[in-house]
């Protein structure tokens, strides 16, 4: 893993479980798969400016896919459960 820590979130992910984990401050990520805890923790504290208490990590596999007779197969990817400090809000979530 390289130092950046900007390469280590690739996009939030936003589901419908992920909207009813919203009420208890946690939000969830696509990291890179490589990426631990401490490296998470740090970068979503840099780029979104809040405090972090808490990271749960884990790891999707990828599944097939069929569109009519074609079959595709979606990547493998890791995902981060994120807890912010109490009052503390993370803006691309709001209005989910």
């Amino acid at each position: 893993m390289s130092n950046n820590l900007l390469t280590v979130i690739k996009k939030p992910l936003i589901t419908e479980k992920g909207s009813l984990h919203l009420k208890t401050n946690v939000y969830s990520f696509e990291v890179a798969s490589d990426a631990t805890k401490n490296q998470i923790a740090k970068a979503i504290e840099l780029v979104f400016k809040v405090k972090v208490e808490n990271v749960h990590t884990m790891k999707s596999r990828g599944r097939a896919k069929r569109v009519g007779r074609f079959l595709s197969k979606v990547p493998h990817y890791k995902k981060a459960l994120v807890k912010v400090a109490d009052g503390q809000k993370i803006k691309i979530f709001e209005g989910v």
